[in-house]
């Protein structure tokens, strides 16, 4: 059997990513819009009447657009940042909780989550789901990412022969903490508060890592490392894409490099550190499991395949 994917807006770089994930599957069928039709929304709406799924991999306002104009029994993946904290569309991380998995299978409006938002939400939801912080703990966040995050245009710009010396920085952004990621962060986490959060692009590709920190005097279990590394474990099971590393597969060299799981599908939690001032960090591909490789795991779900088909684990 062949499903039949419809992907809104393939031109961009999520779009094209997931083009070129699911080119070679002989259980996808890919439909296209001609040429002239790709601004034409009627066309489009068509074309979506047509799949069993619709990726929509546009700006924000172009997303809630079509989205609104589509048939209820339609189904959608957005990749934007339009539906995530839309309480009528289905948050596309099936290891959030044990009855995620069901409500994206079955949901015809399912948003996948913003690169940096996965990371985390990765490491605090469970942080707030098993008590071990309070929802008003004043979490801080670091992020490093390829430049690859910021589209078209980013990509463009880093790429260029003689491009200006700053680009060769790592360079933080979102200096005002008005982050488009920061509401679905505090959001789905469960938290009081968004994050004080301190975005950074490097001049590499790809790859991604999202580091919080925790005072144990301020938690409200005051575990150590390792015990809090096994209620990490112990929240996500064995999930076939995230994986809670152990305390000796710590990088030897002792640093962490953003771009280790580049081209891959994975999560990695690490939990470092000691007693009073603990590291937790997740690395994963800002493509991957960061957009495309989240879109197609929960492409996966909502068609009843096993989720990491496709996936590079």
């Amino acid at each position: 059997m062949s499903w039949k994917i419809f992907i809104d807006g393939q031109e961009g770089t999520t779009g094209l990513k997931i083009r070129k994930r699911l080119w070679d599957r002989d259980d996808i069928k890919l439909l296209a819009l001609a040429e002239e039709d790709r601004k034409n929304p009627d066309a489009r709406l068509e074309m979506m009447r047509k799949a069993d799924i619709s990726f929509l991999c546009l700006p924000d306002a172009a997303s809630r657009e079509i989205a609104a104009a589509a048939d209820k029994d339609l189904r959608i993946l957005d990749t934007s940042t339009a539906h995530r904290t839309d309480e009528n569309w289905v948050y596309g991380f099936p290891e959030l909780s044990g009855s995620q998995r069901d409500k994206i299978k079955e949901s015809n409006r399912v948003a996948v989550p913003g690169c940096h938002a996965t990371g985390f939400i990765a490491l605090a939801k469970p942080l707030i789901a098993l008590g071990i912080i309070h929802k008003d703990y004043p979490l801080v966040c670091h992020s490093i990412t390829g430049y690859s995050g910021g589209g078209k245009s980013m990509i463009a710009l880093y790429e260029e022969k003689d491009k200006r010396r700053s680009l060769s920085s790592p360079r933080q952004y979102g200096l005002d903490q008005d982050h488009k990621h920061l509401a679905e962060m505090k959001a789905v986490a469960g938290i009081d508060f968004p994050p004080a959060f301190h975005p950074i692009v490097a001049d590499y590709f790809s790859g991604m890592l999202v580091t919080i920190s925790l005072c144990g005097r301020l938690m409200e279990k005051k575990l150590k490392p390792e015990e809090l590394r096994k209620a990490y474990v112990e929240y996500y099971g064995a999930q076939p894409v995230i994986r809670v590393r152990k305390a000796e597969e710590k990088p030897d060299d002792g640093f962490m490099a953003a771009n280790a799981l580049a081209e891959t599908d994975g999560l990695e939690i690490h939990v470092l550190g000691n007693e009073e001032q603990i590291a937790l960090m997740a690395r994963y591909d800002n493509l991957g499991k960061g957009a495309s490789g989240a879109a197609i795991q929960c492409m996966n779900i909502m068609l009843g395949l096993p989720e990491d088909t496709g996936l590079v684990l």
